[in-house]
């Protein structure tokens, strides 16, 4: 017994003895022939028609998400500048640096500028709070590195060094972090009470004696002027201890030994951010997908930094960080699911 679509035949034990053949066998056949060729016809039909239209809701798929079909994607809620100038730039295909004239497509990642299809002006500049060093490292690939876009982006707050041409960092120890997980790191929040240990430290080095008496001759000071003298000395020792610079590592995970162990960073407030799942599409092997690309953890600080020390709302302020970032991301997603990769 074998079943066929549903219909169970008898099969024959001989070659000799066929199935006597009924006289609507022949009929039934084409009938069945004729319908599954009708069924076939329009089955291609219908893929036909649909071809084009699963082309567009592919190349439009990241633009149609909702939060709830792609949940792991932050992105998706970023206020950013149009991106309309990179859509533009990408028809257009790779244009020369104004600088260097070497080819490049949106920007320059050794001069650091917008490629000729990309007006300066039409790119959206951030505003930091903070003032940014990133430290590259001499093996990073240039053309793979995150850490451009900051620079692109926050060009009077961001410089970028390659190690180890670093600057010395021990005379403004106490308003500076380095942003590097380790056993001694503290969470962002906590920043301003830990500066104050190296404020302190710092101003009894720039003191002969930190515990000397007062000379003997002195103007006198009324109570009310010694008040509010001591009011003012102690607002500018506050504002001494915050914080003004932060450091970054831009390499990959297995090259920051060389540069976190450099003398010249040693002595720094470690800081450890928030644990956050990386877009980055160049994910490094064999390391947990917590592990963030530069420019998400430059934006990921500010965020937190916004909220948790400034103490104010978030609005989207530092959201263009990820203005290049996000549209890659969107780019190379795309691609991959119209290969069918996905």
């Amino acid at each position: 017994m074998k079943v066929l679509w549903g219909i169970t035949v008898k099969r024959c034990r001989s070659v000799r003895h066929p199935i006597k053949k009924n006289r609507f066998a022949g009929t039934s056949y084409r009938l069945f022939q004729l319908s599954m060729s009708l069924n076939s016809s329009k089955f291609l039909n219908e893929e036909n028609a649909q071809g084009p239209k699963r082309n567009r809701e592919c190349l439009e798929s990241l633009e149609s998400q909702t939060p709830s079909s792609f949940q792991d994607n932050p992105l998706q809620q970023l206020q950013l500048a149009s991106h309309k100038v990179l859509e533009k730039a990408q028809k257009s295909g790779r244009s020369k640096c104004p600088r260097c004239n070497s080819s490049r497509m949106f920007y320059c990642y050794t001069c650091f500028v917008p490629v000729e299809t990309v007006p300066t002006k039409e790119i959206p500049t951030v505003k930091l709070p903070l003032k940014i060093d990133i430290i590259k490292h001499p093996n990073e690939t240039d053309g793979k590195s995150t850490a451009v876009h900051a620079k692109l982006l926050a060009p009077d707050d961001v410089t970028i060094y390659k190690y180890p041409c670093i600057p010395e960092y021990k005379e403004k120890r106490h308003e500076i972090a380095l942003i590097f997980p380790g056993s001694n790191s503290v969470s962002v929040k906590d920043i301003a009470f830990h500066l104050q240990k190296y404020s302190k430290k710092a101003v009894c080095d720039n003191d002969d004696d930190c515990s000397r008496e007062p000379f003997l001759k002195q103007a006198k000071i009324e109570p009310k002027e010694e008040e509010n003298l001591s009011e003012f000395i102690a607002s500018n020792r506050n504002e001494s201890t915050g914080l003004k610079k932060i450091i970054f590592i831009d390499s990959t995970w297995n090259q920051t030994n060389k540069i976190i162990t450099d003398e010249r960073l040693q002595g720094l407030l470690q800081v450890e951010l928030k644990t956050r799942k990386t877009c980055f599409w160049r994910h490094q092997k064999g390391k947990p997908d917590t592990y963030l690309s530069t420019i998400e953890a430059i934006y990921y600080f500010f965020v937190d930094y916004h909220q948790e020390v400034l103490k104010e709302n978030y609005k989207g302020q530092y959201d263009n960080l990820l203005f290049f970032f996000s549209f890659m991301y969107s780019m190379i997603k795309n691609a991959k699911c119209c290969k069918g990769k996905e």
